[in-house]
């Protein structure tokens, strides 16, 4: 295992911790909302905390952008060409409600290209793993997307655009398009855990539209070295800045980005 992706398996598994020990005691958290529909719980901030200081112990020359505390530079240095992408809770809303689908998800990027990438689920205890050019793992054994071949056959995966109301109505028409020519739609609420459920064939594919890049980070990395395809709804590889994304079994991922990308209005970029 890479030796960045070792510490941030440490710090993924510390927050998982942090996590499960407020998971007894959910009446207890204190919950503030950001904006509407999308919380923040103090598990959310001790959680990151946990993450940042193992990493900072590790490589504090390392840039980190977080969910909660935002940009930082490396410790002595403006501009690293490194930079740990950090979600601590992705799923904070099933958190405060006890559903247990909820992750840590970790990524470190190089010049701007994610390198390494953990996604751990702590009520599962299911860790997921990539390195770049190296693979993807659940629990170490090495996983791939499913070999679907149809679209009409395949379980996607989705998350409402809660954030993004205003594409409503485009978001529901895809909806109602893929409900009558799929086998299934699925919306957990963790697209961390979404996207790395396509990474080992439990989906066939996923889209979700007006994510932050430390929701798909991570996972984005999962399903690409697990095989698959990832790109934002115009095919393009800008997800991470649009945070609007495809991500598949190469099979269904064609079809399926089709299908989207014609429903699409032109002030939908990508």
């Amino acid at each position: 295992m890479h030796p960045a992706l070792n510490i941030a398996v440490k710090a993924a598994r510390r927050a998982g911790q942090v996590i499960n020990r407020a998971s007894n005691d959910l009446d207890l958290i204190k919950v503030s909302t950001k904006s509407p529909n999308d919380f923040v719980t103090e598990v959310d901030k001790a959680a990151e905390a946990a993450i940042i200081e193992i990493l900072r112990e590790a490589y504090p020359e390392y840039g980190i952008l977080a969910e909660e505390s935002g940009e930082t530079a490396g410790k002595g240095r403006d501009e690293s060409e490194f930079q740990w992408i950090i979600d601590p809770l992705d799923g904070t809303t099933n958190f405060i409600h006890g559903l247990p689908q909820y992750a840590v998800s970790i990524a470190l990027a190089k010049s701007g290209v994610v390198e390494q990438a953990v996604v751990f689920d702590p009520n599962r205890n299911e860790l997921f793993t990539a390195s770049k050019g190296s693979g993807a793992f659940l629990n170490e054994r090495r996983i791939r997307v499913s070999k679907r071949l149809k679209l009409q056959d395949s379980l996607i995966g989705t998350g409402f655009p809660y954030r993004m109301l205003d594409h409503l109505d485009t978001y529901v028409a895809i909806f109602k398009e893929l409900t009558e020519k799929t086998a299934g739609m699925r919306r957990p609420g963790a697209a961390s855990l979404d996207l790395a459920n396509v990474a080992c064939g439990r989906y066939d594919a996923f889209w979700e539209m007006g994510l932050s890049s430390w929701d798909m980070a991570a996972g984005a990395l999962l399903v690409s070295e697990a095989g698959g395809l990832v790109s934002d709804l115009r095919g393009d590889a800008t997800y991470l800045e649009s945070g609007n994304i495809i991500a598949g079994t190469p099979k269904v991922f064609g079809p399926l980005l089709k299908l989207i990308e014609e429903k699409l209005p032109a002030s939908i970029k990508g």
